[in-house]
């Protein structure tokens, strides 16, 4: 194996090591220590196999490091991304780049289930990967149980 550099999240991080994900290729590496990660950081970094058995990892270079604040919204989803599942089937998603940078995601789900399906895109860990590759930091879901609309803002700041 050599060492390898992209984009990581932190999926678990303890005091004396930590596990990454790549974005890109989804391959998980156990790193043999813990260079102050927390979960959902987001590191630009170059991480190598310890020798002998290289079955550890190691970041060698770190070119830039980040964290993505998940949050839970009050707010309800704006009149665009209701408009966006307006003419959408349950279960469908509809997928806009922002002005800028990031994306919004939108889903029509039936609205008893709004709540859970919110919990369910906060406890995933793709979440956090596709906002490492969108260069997003902030992740705000946002729904309406009345019009069944569950919207993901990728957002840059």
């Amino acid at each position: 194996m050599t060492e390898k550099t992209g984009t990581f999240v932190v999926t678990h991080a303890e005091s004396e090591s930590a596990v990454v994900r790549d974005v890109e290729t989804a391959q998980i590496h156990t790193l043999a220590s813990n260079p102050g990660l927390e979960p959902h950081d987001v590191l630009e970094a170059t991480v190598t196999p310890e020798p002998p058995l290289e079955v550890t990892w190691q970041v060698v270079d770190v070119d830039g490091r980040r964290s993505i604040e998940l949050v839970d919204s009050d707010l309800e989803p704006t009149q665009h991304s209701k408009a966006l599942a307006a003419d959408a089937d349950v279960g469908d998603l509809i997928t806009e780049e922002r002005a800028g940078t990031g994306e919004i995601h939108v889903f029509r789900v039936p609205g008893e289930d709004v709540d859970a399906a919110a919990h369910d895109v906060l406890e995933d860990d793709e979440t956090i990967a596709r906002a490492a590759r969108l260069e997003a930091v902030r992740v705000e879901v946002r729904r309406s149980a009345d019009e069944g609309v569950l919207s993901v803002r990728y957002l840059p700041d």
